[in-house]
């Protein structure tokens, strides 16, 4: 067995001459492999985001993985999961598969076009740290759409008002390390606030037609936070159940993926910081590096 691996992890080194700069264990590049071989082609991206994401349920939920020492280079880790890289690792596999994808270097190029801004890392202000940012890059070239109407359900506005990175840089490795990082991260901040997109208020996620017309299985589940500084508190994906709409997620709480067992509406009730969801659509069409 052991043999097997790393036969197969040999093979693989083979399709990864572009991703030198990609972090990764054996282990991450035989997951995606693997499972890039079971999607089914044809499926809608829903269908394979939530294939991909469901394969993900019970690993670990860890924190900042994310966060290397030294240079800003593209992290791939299936094994340890928080709820953005819980969102980028399925979308990306769907992304991936979508195109006929089937390599490790092919979902590395995925990987990295939906996580940093204009598809390329270039650096740590490259990543696109907060979600309205990674919204708005990855729908200004054509890797997801975010769905803002009808009116309702989707009745209320936000403001985008961030600066929660600038005003706390010791709650970041990099920005601790590098000091001189903050003035660019408050200039993004800067860019990025203003801005405005409608949302569902979270009163309305409840199961009806209409929510179950606007909202589909696979689509990337934004929660709006009301916490000065920030715009959006977490992120998973929509699944529908009999009983109404559920969220796939990288859980702090529970400490793993799971897709929850109460409803989104029962978990938003219990969560006076959040105000409600904004809804993303992954589209069919696999990203690009350097675009």
């Amino acid at each position: 067995m052991k043999t097997a691996f790393l036969a197969i992890a040999a093979l693989l080194a083979c399709a990864i001459g572009a991703t030198a700069k990609t972090d990764y264990l054996p282990q991450d590049s035989a997951f995606v492999v693997a499972a890039l071989s079971e999607a089914t082609a044809g499926e809608s991206a829903g269908s394979l985001t939530l294939f991909f994401a469901r394969k993900l349920i019970g690993r670990p939920y860890v924190a900042h993985t994310l966060e290397k020492p030294g240079k800003e280079r593209l992290v791939v880790n299936t094994r340890q999961l928080d709820c953005t890289t819980l969102v980028e690792t399925a979308t990306a596999m769907a992304l991936c598969a979508a195109g006929g994808g089937k390599s490790f270097g092919e979902y590395a190029k995925a990987l990295e076009a939906l996580r940093y801004r204009g598809g390329t890392a270039d650096g740590y202000t490259s990543r696109l740290h907060y979600f309205s940012d990674w919204i708005a890059d990855n729908a200004a070239r054509g890797h997801v759409a975010e769905i803002q109407a009808p009116n309702p359900p989707f009745s209320a506005v936000q403001v985008v008002s961030v600066s929660y990175m600038s005003k706390h840089p010791g709650a970041y490795r990099a920005l601790k390390e590098a000091p001189e990082l903050v003035a660019e991260i408050a200039r993004q901040e800067k860019r990025l606030s203003g801005k405005r997109a409608m949302y569902i208020p979270k009163s309305q996620v409840r199961d009806t037609k209409l929510m179950r017309a606007t909202v589909k299985d696979g689509d990337i589940i934004a929660i709006v936070s009301n916490k000065a500084g920030l715009d959006i508190a977490h992120v998973g994906f929509a699944v529908w159940h009999a009983d109404g709409l559920h969220l796939l997620n990288a859980s702090r709480l529970r400490g793993k993926v799971v897709e929850e067992p109460q409803t989104l509406y029962q978990y938003l009730q219990k969560q006076p910081g959040h105000d409600g969801i904004r809804i993303v659509r992954v589209k069919a069409e696999p990203p690009a590096a350097n675009e």
